[in-house]
């Protein structure tokens, strides 16, 4: 289709210019921020937080939502967002796909360093792991490199190993800091124990490991019929260890940690991605921060853990459907439960784990992308996460191409090609529901860009619901008004089509007088059920006069 521009005249021209509709949001005329200088030296190590699990979910649970309430907080817009409304990059978060291309080859290995241990055989076993539900072991292998082994539980083979690789690799495709996984296969006798190797109780006392523990660990996963065992290597990750972040607040001994955690955009926005992958352990020891050093100087990176029980593998392992629907105290489906005397199907109600091997309890049917609940509310930024943070979620999510998922799929070495094509399908169906959920509750507009013309400018844009045909071309126009920076119109009102693949041209749009031309466009996006807008700043570029695109608002 055609992209042309129509001019509206009189009720139409009037009604577009009230000023009301024009936020005060201005820009700097400067490109916008890409990077955040949050490397600064930290000379001395930061305290290392605790984390104790029963105080931290009642406190979640119970406490501090009740505090919160009182506390009447405002909702405020997210921050660590620059002019462009993107997050930049930073120790927290680096833009990876749809910034740059990302080969499916990429996606399979994500953030490997060192490479899988499965060809460095012997592993030494030097501690028991502790923590989680799930048996393993701290190892290293024969180059050295230290590895945490986790292991299938015999009740449930490939699941958490499978899903703890294909998710990491998808959440540092989405920008995220992860460890390096592998999935690797061995023999009992591989493991050789360390002479200074020790048992770990429940409390974390030690005692010197015996090979006896060592059977009763392997006793307990799943064997492959050629007598091998599965597992996934974890590469330790290099600096010292801090525990995770507080999920409100910064860390005091950190300088290059200033805004609150939960205002930033790239932790609230997480919402979306971790309900497209129903990762649904979210607490603050699934979150660490590591001190690490570069060249001359130290500073905090921040690191996403444990994805083994997303995927529908918590509600498998647990044997409980209700996880990604219902919090596990929810008080809100208590009540409703008990109003309606339990007649009121709940969501969950109906669902089954999948008879795949090494596949969760995960489907798209009945997916809610708006709905869906992590375990617990304790993690605070998905509880003032609005929706302009979980539209910049859904548009990382969106970005994924089939083969991208695939090969985050396939590294982790399903032996049922059935479990990989499920698992494929069952992801790209929930993308494709993430996103024409949150791109229907904010005008979906991206990738602006402005260029010169005799007159002004042009601007172009994609519609990404249309780019990822979640909407109808046809039946989509834009609106497009002008404004200087006093919100005086600059001319009439025209109307924009896009052409089949979602891409949009306005005509030549005039720039105002001002000496840098600081312009505002108004784009509003038109289609059955639909109408809402996206406020563009231009001005002219102080050393070449051209164009160019220096802030984006989202009402």
């Amino acid at each position: 289709m055609t992209r042309y521009a129509i001019p509206l005249l009189g009720l139409a021209w009037a009604a577009s210019c009230a000023t009301g509709e024009v936020p005060s949001a201005r820009f700097a005329n400067a490109p916008a921020v890409t990077r955040v200088d949050d490397r600064r030296d930290v000379p001395d190590k930061p305290s290392e937080r605790e984390f104790i699990h029963s105080l931290y979910h009642y406190d979640g649970v119970v406490q501090r939502r009740l505090s919160r309430a009182l506390e009447l907080p405002r909702t405020r817009r997210a921050l660590g967002v620059n002019a462009l409304d993107e997050v930049p990059d930073s120790t927290w978060f680096t833009n990876r796909i749809g910034v740059r291309e990302l080969t499916p080859d990429e996606v399979r290995r994500g953030p490997v360093q060192v490479g899988s241990p499965e060809a460095h055989r012997p592993w030494m076993i030097h501690s028991t792991k502790t923590g989680g539900s799930e048996p393993g072991f701290m190892i290293s292998d024969a180059r050295g490199k230290k590895f945490l082994l986790k292991l299938d539980m015999a009740a449930f083979p490939e699941q958490l190993t499978a899903t703890h690789v294909i998710v990491g690799r998808l959440l540092w495709a989405c920008g995220f800091n992860v460890t390096e996984d592998h999935v690797v296969y061995f023999r009992p006798d591989d493991l050789v124990i360390a002479a200074d190797a020790v048992g770990k109780d429940v409390f974390g006392d030690k005692h010197p490991l015996r090979r006896d523990e060592v059977e009763a660990v392997l006793a307990r996963v799943a064997v492959e019929p050629d007598g091998r065992l599965r597992g996934m290597a974890s590469l330790w990750l290099d600096g010292k260890p801090l525990g995770g972040p507080p999920a409100e607040g910064v860390r005091d001994d950190d300088p290059n940690d200033r805004i609150p955690h939960q205002l930033r955009r790239d932790l609230r926005g997480a919402y979306a991605i971790f309900a497209w992958l129903d990762h649904v352990d979210v607490q603050e020891s699934n979150f660490l921060d590591m001190w690490v050093k570069e060249g001359d100087r130290h500073y905090v990176k921040h690191y996403l853990l444990d994805f083994g029980k997303a995927l529908g593998v918590m509600n498998t392992t647990g044997i409980n459907p209700r996880h990604g629907r219902e919090y596990v105290i929810d008080f809100a489906a208590i009540a409703r439960s008990l109003v309606t005397a339990g007649a009121m199907k709940r969501p969950w109600e109906g669902r089954e784990p999948s008879p795949l091997r090494g596949v969760g309890m995960f489907e798209a049917d009945g997916f809610d992308p708006g709905a869906w609940k992590p375990d617990s509310p304790a993690y605070v930024p998905f509880l003032t996460a609005d929706r302009f943070d979980k539209f910049w979620g859904a548009r990382i999510v969106i970005r994924f191409t089939r083969e991208q998922i695939r090969a985050a799929v396939d590294a982790g070495r399903l032996s049922d090609p059935r479990a990989a094509d499920y698992l494929t399908d069952t992801l790209i169906a929930r993308q494709r529901a993430t996103a024409r959920y949150w791109f229907a509750r904010v005008n979906p507009l991206d990738r602006f860009a402005a260029a010169s013309s005799e007159t002004g400018a042009i601007l172009c844009f994609d519609d990404l619901a249309l780019v990822h045909q979640l909407d109808d071309a046809a039946a989509t126009q834009y609106r497009v008004s002008t404004y200087d920076n006093g919100v005086q119109p600059l001319g009439p009102v025209t109307v924009v089509r896009p052409d089949a693949a979602g891409h949009a041209c306005t005509g030549a749009l005039p720039l105002a007088a001002s000496s840098d031309g600081y312009t505002i466009v108004r784009v509003e996006t038109v289609r059955p059920g639909f109408d809402r807008a996206t406020f563009v700043h231009i001005a002219r570029d102080a050393a070449s006069g051209a164009p160019r695109l220096i802030g984006i608002w989202r009402p």
